[in-house]
């Protein structure tokens, strides 16, 4: 039975166990190969066959530390081994780099990086949003959940499609540095999808109590509309005026 560590390592990402044994097995290696790895190359001496096996099969999750170590024993990078990054700290992970080397590239003090990784709220300039955007290669909506702005952008967008959609391309945009035409063009035809849909609901519910289903279907779904129609519209600017591609696209 592996012993566990008597310095476990910080909550690692969501972990891969399908792939981890994959790599594995194209390498011909088992699970022993991979804990002596462990051990003497990167001073895991907890590191066992049944601890190996158990990350593979989700009974237990690699920590950070312990995943960097992994994909070093199989060869890969440590986002090959991951699920879909969802916070800072997975991001940063999946990319192999210290908190010193983010904090350093956003133009940031190590406290206040950490802070944000901890689930602080973000606090970076747009300069300093745009540069954590390049250092870890975050897609706009990555970005956007990173720095804990996903609610607030859903309800900004409710009211865009509910009311004046102009009145709120400023706000969107603080959020979102979207290229201001893609922006204007995005709201303005989520504000006219979704008034499309409350008069067709309107005519056909005769004003039931279901004819407000679809309307709220529509809201309660309107970030990712919002990202799969911004991407078909164009790029967004990058962190010194050049243009990238925008989600989706």
């Amino acid at each position: 039975m592996h012993r566990p560590s008597p310095h476990p390592s910080p909550p690692g990402p969501p972990f891969d166990g399908l792939a981890a044994r994959r790599l594995r097995a194209a390498l011909g290696m088992g699970p022993g190969h991979v804990a002596h790895g462990l051990r003497v190359s990167y001073g895991l001496a907890h590191a066992t066959p049944d601890l190996v096996m158990a990350w593979e099969r989700g009974t237990l999750t690699p920590g950070s530390s312990e995943l960097i170590a992994l994909a070093g024993v199989l060869w890969c990078s440590p986002g090959e081994l991951i699920g879909r990054p969802r916070t800072l700290r997975e991001h940063r992970v999946a990319r192999s780099l210290a908190p010193e080397d983010v904090a350093r590239a956003a133009g940031l003090p190590l406290a206040a990086y950490l802070r944000a990784e901890e689930g602080g709220p973000w606090r970076g300039t747009e300069r300093q949003t745009a540069a954590l955007a390049g250092v870890l290669a975050l897609s706009l909506p990555d970005l956007v959940t990173v720095t804990g702005r996903e609610a607030q952008l859903a309800e900004l967008l409710r009211r865009a499609v509910e009311s004046r959609w102009q009145a709120y391309v400023r706000p969107v945009a603080r959020i979102v540095p979207l290229d201001r035409r893609v922006l204007e063009g995005t709201l303005q035809e989520l504000h006219q999808d979704y008034q499309g849909h409350m008069a067709a609901t309107l005519s056909w519910g005769g004003g039931t109590a279901d004819s407000s289903a679809p309307g709220r279907a529509y809201l309660d779904g309107i970030v990712a509309t919002f990202w799969s129609t911004a991407g078909t519209k164009g790029a967004a600017p990058g962190p010194h005026g050049s243009r990238k591609t925008g989600p989706g696209s």
